[in-house]
């Protein structure tokens, strides 16, 4: 900060602003954030002191003070790199993508490009459906820096959806040896090279990652652009029949579709929900009696009041193997009761199969094996889609399954 104008408030300015300096060299944020704030009311709109400002709020956490004061730094001193940087990566956090692009961008022209400034950029552009801008952006990333992992699997998941399968795993593996996430990344190889071993299961953190992100979207985005149709078609026979259930189980109860389509029919309905996001929606609806954040195995077993109808519409296409799941359900389910559920039909002889989707597909042999190894007599198949993948209906098998004897 600099001034030719002599006098006490200049001065006390001046002081106030090196105050901050030192506070910030030192890490100690919050004292440097009340430095610059003091000097900027000796001095308003000093594009300076607006813009440490807001690099300070940047780096609290602070996005949306710190975009105010940004903007005004950027628009008083359009050469402030730093100040577009913090502008970027502030906008990026709440959701901006298009105005942290801009920024990102800026802050790269004016000589700040950096490979963790590339892998955010390449971020927003994924958000912005910008795929080829993306893939350019994270190979410069990878060009400053080889050993950044994260943009190894942007990389590797961004091809992985283009169908370049080859070229995603060894991104994969990349991201692997410069240290991402084991379980995570193994998952992701598993997906994209069908002659590995299928894992059983999904990460755990993968699946509450995606849904809790996904949540305010996941009806809209299923319903109108997926085509969604799995509750309907499951329930259809069911509430045809007019039956009623004195307690309803609802496996993966997401928002709670399955939920408000039974519940005339039932005295009771229970969900469970890995993604706590999803799971306060579903309470939100009215249709349940109580939802449980929690994984679908531990609801099951933590009580053993017999359920009349379990239903998990869409639900296995995350949980993997089903062994365990046939077990906790033929130990809940009161004799004369149902199990309703879907799986995606795989393809090819595969038995259980982990798809580039990252969802699980499953066959009918399966299913028919686990149902009578577990007790169970198939009441009712068919097949129909599911949901539509890129305009293409994706397959499902439909299956009402009731206890033996």
């Amino acid at each position: 900060m600099s001034d030719d104008t002599p006098g006490t408030t200049t001065e006390q300015a001046r002081t106030r602003f090196f105050e901050g300096n030192e506070h910030f060299g030192a890490g100690r944020l919050a004292e440097a954030r009340a430095s610059y704030q003091a000097a900027l009311a000796l001095v308003p709109g000093r594009p300076s002191v607006l813009a440490n400002l807001g690099v300070t709020e940047c780096r609290l956490g602070l996005w949306a003070e710190s975009i105010d004061h940004l903007k005004q730094a950027t628009a008083a001193d359009p050469e402030h790199r730093d100040a577009w940087v913090a502008l970027g990566l502030s906008s990026e956090a709440l959701g901006q993508w298009e105005p942290a692009a801009q920024a990102l961008q800026q802050g790269m022209r004016l000589g700040a490009a950096t490979a963790q400034l590339w892998l955010s950029l390449a971020l927003c552009q994924l958000h912005l459906e910008r795929p080829a801008e993306a893939l350019q952006s994270l190979d410069e990333a990878l060009a400053l820096d080889a050993t950044l992992a994260d943009a190894w699997s942007q990389r590797g998941s961004l091809l992985r959806d283009a169908g370049r399968h080859a070229e995603a795993a060894l991104c994969f593996e990349q991201a692997l040896t410069h240290g991402a996430d084991e379980s995570l990344h193994r998952f992701y190889l598993a997906s994209v090279r069908g002659g590995d071993a299928t894992p059983p299961q999904p990460p755990r953190a993968y699946v509450e990652t995606l849904f809790n992100e996904y949540a305010d979207d996941f009806q809209t985005h299923l319903v109108e652009q997926l085509r969604y149709q799995a509750h309907q078609t499951l329930l259809a026979p069911l509430r045809e029949s007019g039956r009623r259930y004195p307690l309803v189980l609802d496996l993966g109860c997401g928002t709670g579709l399955c939920g408000q389509l039974i519940r005339e029919q039932a005295d009771a309905v229970d969900g469970v929900d890995l993604a706590e996001a999803m799971v306060k929606q579903a309470r939100a609806t009215g249709a349940y009696r109580r939802v449980v954040h929690g994984d679908l195995l531990g609801f099951l077993r933590e009580e053993s009041t017999p359920a009349d109808l379990v239903i998990a519409a869409d639900v296995f296409i995350y949980v993997g193997a089903l062994d365990e799941v046939f077990a906790a359900i033929s130990q809940r389910l009161r004799r004369g009761g149902c199990f309703a559920f879907s799986v995606e039909l795989a393809r090819g002889n595969a038995e259980l199969q982990l798809l580039p989707s990252l969802r699980y597909a499953h066959s009918p042999g399966y299913v028919e094996r686990l149902a009578l190894a577990h007790g169970f007599r198939v009441q009712k198949t068919w097949q129909a889609p599911l949901r539509e993948d890129q305009r293409k209906p994706v397959m499902g098998i439909y299956v009402l399954l009731e206890p033996v004897g």
